[in-house]
């Protein structure tokens, strides 16, 4: 029997030429964002494409996504919006921003994005201080150090049925060191302290391999 060496990657590659078709736009926003200099953390195209089915299975007609970095995962999520749905997306960075504006308008689908300016806390903070409406769908996916913030913003941002998805909770596994003193494990580790506690959602949290390495996303719904 010949051994099989494949390595993750190669299986995130057979994948997607099997259930990915090319996509202009995406290929687009992969290009400019690495162009731009963008740290390389946003999701694969299978990983985009799994939160754009959950958006839809949800019949998500507002989003919140925090942190947009160049737009990838936000027009994979905008996607799955009806034509008159609303994606809202918080990030920090203006550079970021002004790259994921003119991703977004090229794929076509700045009809649905808002692409807010500046530090995620205070803008949830802001957000529900103005008793803004709750969404179907949160994917949080900015700094890990500040996720507990996200999440407790996320839960008063939501309704029953609200998705929450965090991505990056296995950090290759890191977050099994109780001694650790990075800030963003100890972030996911609180995170998950935290969900543990609350009452009234069902979570649960997958491990993903692939072309983004050894990592993992915590789901859980509002119920």
């Amino acid at each position: 029997m010949t051994k099989n060496t494949s390595l993750p990657e190669d299986l995130d590659a057979y994948f997607e030429s099997h259930l990915l078709p090319s996509d202009a736009a995406l290929e687009a926003a992969d290009h400019r964002s690495q162009q731009a200099g963008l740290v390389p953390h946003a999701v694969s195209p299978l990983q985009g494409a799994f939160l754009q089915i959950l958006a839809k299975a949800v019949s998500a007609r507002r989003i919140l996504e925090i942190g947009t970095l160049g737009g990838y995962s936000t027009i994979w999520l905008a996607r799955a919006l009806p034509a008159d749905g609303t994606l809202v997306s918080l990030e920090i960075s203006q550079a970021n921003r002004a790259v994921a504006l003119q991703n977004i308008l090229d794929a076509g689908l700045s009809h649905l994005v808002d692409i807010r300016l500046g530090a995620a806390a205070d803008l949830l903070q802001a957000m529900i201080a103005s008793g803004e409406p709750s969404y179907d769908f949160i994917f949080i996916d900015a700094d890990k150090r500040s996720n507990p913030i996200y999440w407790e913003s996320a839960l008063k941002l939501s309704h029953k049925g609200t998705l929450i998805i965090v991505d990056n909770v296995v950090r290759n596994g890191a977050i099994l060191d109780d001694k650790t003193t990075d800030p963003d494990v100890i972030g996911v580790q609180d995170l998950l302290d935290l969900m543990s506690k609350s009452t009234g959602i069902t979570a649960t949290a997958l491990q993903t391999v692939g072309s983004k390495g050894h990592d993992g996303f915590a789901i859980a719904m509002v119920d």
